[in-house]
């Protein structure tokens, strides 16, 4: 009982929420799965490791696809979503920690900086969504 009132209330803020809070809810997920897949590299744990891993190259797919092509920075941005993919199949291929964590920490920035961005929106500073953030 108690799990499907959760998976209501998550469902329900899912689809209640904003293009940028959405935007946040994934990098939120991303960051989750690549602790996890870090954390199962250093348990030499490579089934959970490349589980996690997998899911954060999803995520970042993601990204890839909703994000607004004619946004100024859209091709920056989708460069740095091509190297978090390549840095994460690095890791799951050699088995190594360090590229995750260079991906955790882009992650953890790309989530601050989506957060700025969308309480600029949110007061009025900025006339539009951030650029990724506007999905089709």
């Amino acid at each position: 009982m108690i799990q499907a009132q959760r998976n209501k209330y998550l469902e329900n803020t899912v689809q209640t929420a904003s293009p940028a809070q959405l935007l946040i809810m994934l990098c939120d997920g991303a960051i989750r799965f690549c602790r996890a897949g870090i954390e199962a590299l250093k348990n030499t744990n490579y089934q959970d490791a490349n589980t996690n891993l997998v899911k954060v190259q999803d995520i970042i797919s993601e990204f890839s696809i909703t994000i607004d092509r004619n946004a100024p920075i859209a091709v920056e941005l989708l460069r740095l979503y091509e190297y978090f993919n390549y840095r994460l199949i690095e890791a799951n291929m050699k088995k190594s920690v360090e590229p995750a964590e260079e991906v955790l920490g882009y992650l953890i920035q790309l989530k601050e900086t989506w957060m700025q961005a969308a309480l600029q929106v949110k007061s009025g500073a900025v006339s539009t969504a951030p650029a990724g953030a506007t999905h089709g």
